[in-house]
């Protein structure tokens, strides 16, 4: 064999390795990029019973009659159009119209940290990282935290404009008082209204905080699995109250209509809100100690405090705030909050999407009304709870 043969056969060996590496990387590619992602997901967002949803005929109807509001969806955080229907997650709008929901509140997470649990969580890991360049959001989503609320209020500007109508955007009272009156007249239309879980999205300034409000967020809370320059969560490691910064956040959301919301948010820092509080306060997503004890869900006291503030208290689909995934037991937290300051600071706060598993998605929402009906509430009582409560907090701080 000459020097020409030996050369040649070295040149296709370099070739098969670099076309086998190429091949490598393309499969590799596809796990990570189009395989983990959805994965992930299906199994973070899981139902118990996937449907068809069977209520009762008594059920179905009062369902169909109400105005229902959902005070609290993760369901941006995923690469899943809000608009069109998908086999995975629990909520989309197709089967928010399934639901009869009226208005759907989606939150927009931007950082969770690793190993998360209710106890105790320091803030200096990040897994929403590694989702956010897996599910390949923009570039300068990657390191930065308000980067990510604005784009995901973009996600859901565009689902808006690609819905043909059926989902609206909505910002101001004279939004949704369009909405409603729209839907009273037949329209077949959805609002879907932003929110931000944690208040480190500001990323530790004012500009920060008036980025989110003119990019449409209009219900904000300070904390969510970690103490943040604001003030401290209930799962974070200091727990303390509001800072400096989180007072002067407070103020501000007060005189600009956003609605203050306590999910999450250590006792400490609830004591220092609600004694600012000059409008309605709510506890977006959330259970009870009185059903379900844990330092994630609400005392008494909390429940006293907020009532007496005109807020609501959205009541959670999952395991860890209601003890169980049944209609049952989510009802049954609804009437403990009922009956200790009245069934007009009841409402719902379903947490679909936010890596719980829940017991049915937001087309089954007449299973709730009809565990509500089981429960012993009035058909005026469900309307309140499934939609008018949080309605009338919105009213009354949107401007």
């Amino acid at each position: 064999m000459n020097d020409n043969q030996t050369n040649e056969i070295r040149r296709r060996r370099r070739v098969r390795r670099t076309l086998l590496v190429v091949l490598l990387l393309c499969v590799a590619a596809v796990v990570l990029f189009g395989v983990l992602p959805p994965k992930f997901d299906r199994e973070a967002n899981a139902v118990v019973d996937a449907g068809p949803y069977l209520a009762s005929p008594r059920a179905d109807s009062l369902n169909a009659r109400l105005t229902i509001v959902d005070l609290h969806s993760d369901q941006l955080l995923w690469n899943r159009p809000t608009e069109v229907r998908a086999d995975r997650g629990q909520v989309d709008l197709p089967r928010l119209e399934e639901g009869n929901v009226a208005l759907e509140v989606f939150s927009a997470v931007t950082k969770s940290p690793f190993g998360q649990n209710t106890y105790s969580n320091a803030g200096d890991s990040d897994r929403i990282t590694a989702l956010v360049i897996l599910q390949r959001w923009p570039v300068r989503t990657w390191g930065s935290l308000t980067e990510r609320a604005l784009y995901q209020a973009e996600k859901l500007g565009r689902a808006a404009r690609a819905s043909n109508g059926r989902l609206r955007v909505i910002q101001s009272r004279s939004d949704l008082d369009t909405l409603l009156a729209d839907r009273a007249a037949g329209v077949n239309v959805t609002g879907g209204l932003l929110a931000i879980e944690g208040l480190h999205a500001m990323e530790g300034s004012i500009d920060g905080y008036e980025r989110l409000v003119n990019a449409g967020y209009r219900m904000m809370s300070i904390t969510h699995f970690f103490d943040t320059e604001l003030g401290g969560s209930a799962h974070g490691r200091v727990k303390g109250g509001l800072t400096d910064l989180g007072r002067e956040t407070i103020g501000r959301m007060l005189e600009d209509g956003i609605v203050i919301d306590v999910a999450h948010v250590s006792p400490k820092s609830i004591d220092d809100i609600l004694g600012m509080a000059t409008a309605p306060v709510v506890a977006s997503h959330t259970g009870v100690d009185g059903t379900c004890p844990s330092p994630r869900n609400l005392s008494d006291e909390q429940i006293d405090g907020i009532a007496a503030t005109g807020g609501v208290i959205g009541i959670g689909f999952w395991d860890a705030a209601v003890c169980g995934t049944d209609p049952a037991d989510i009802a049954r937290a609804m009437r403990y909050v009922a009956d200790r300051v009245g069934v007009e600071h009841v409402a719902v706060g379903s947490d679909y999407d936010g890596s719980v598993v829940t017991g049915f998605d937001v087309s089954g929402m007449a299973l709730l009304t009809e565990a509500l009906v089981n429960e012993g509430f009035a058909d005026d009582e469900i309307g309140l709870i499934m939609g008018d409560n949080a309605i009338r907090v919105l009213r009354s701080v949107l401007k």
